[in-house]
């Protein structure tokens, strides 16, 4: 009878012990895929804002390939939420000062073009600065898709004009549909 008394204590000690060690097993896988949860969250985050961005920014673009001044103003109004929702926290003292730079100055132009539907003149040459500012800002914190940057040499009197997209075709926003191939890619983003 003591034998089975002490068989039954044993057990228990043991399922408990075993129980315990599971239990911090568990703790600890669960900590650490938290930890890793919130670190892709945090990078997810930053990419999101930055995404977010570019996605305003080529309606934007796109907009003007199509001569229509209304999508642009709404894709720059919606530039102008994005600038304002976008999370710096995650990045460096560096970066964040040359982003509050870039973001000064693009907020702007992006606000310009959202307040002047009707003058579609007057939307493309902010236009003409604010995809100066986005190429920076890509080279600043990169993008999650490749990008291209095309040139037109005839917009402002042959000053030319930059401008990122999505695909490789040239889709010109400057001149729109008079002249919609007029262009070259000079620059690949990834």
């Amino acid at each position: 009878m003591k034998t089975l008394i002490y068989s039954m204590a044993f057990s228990l000690l043991f399922l408990a012990a075993c129980s315990n060690g599971s239990n911090k097993t568990e703790t600890a896988a669960t900590s650490e895929a938290t930890s890793t949860k919130s670190a892709v969250t945090e990078s997810s985050e930053k990419g999101t804002s930055t995404a977010a961005l570019l996605s305003s920014y080529l309606k934007l673009k796109n907009a003007f390939t199509n001569d229509n001044d209304k999508d642009a103003a709404a894709a720059g109004n919606e530039m102008v939420a994005g600038f304002a929702s976008f999370d710096k926290k995650s990045l460096t003292p560096e970066q964040s000062k040359a982003y509050t730079d870039i973001q000064d100055d693009a907020k702007e132009h992006a606000e310009h073009i959202g307040a002047n539907t009707g003058n579609i003149a007057h939307q493309r040459e902010h236009f003409d600065m604010l995809s100066k500012d986005m190429y920076d800002l890509v080279k600043l914190l990169g993008t999650n898709q490749p990008l291209y940057v095309d040139h037109c040499p005839m917009y402002n009197n042959n000053k030319g004009a930059i401008w990122l997209s999505e695909v490789k075709d040239i889709k010109n926003p400057y001149l729109g549909k008079a002249m919609p191939t007029c262009g070259t890619v000079k620059e690949e983003l990834k």
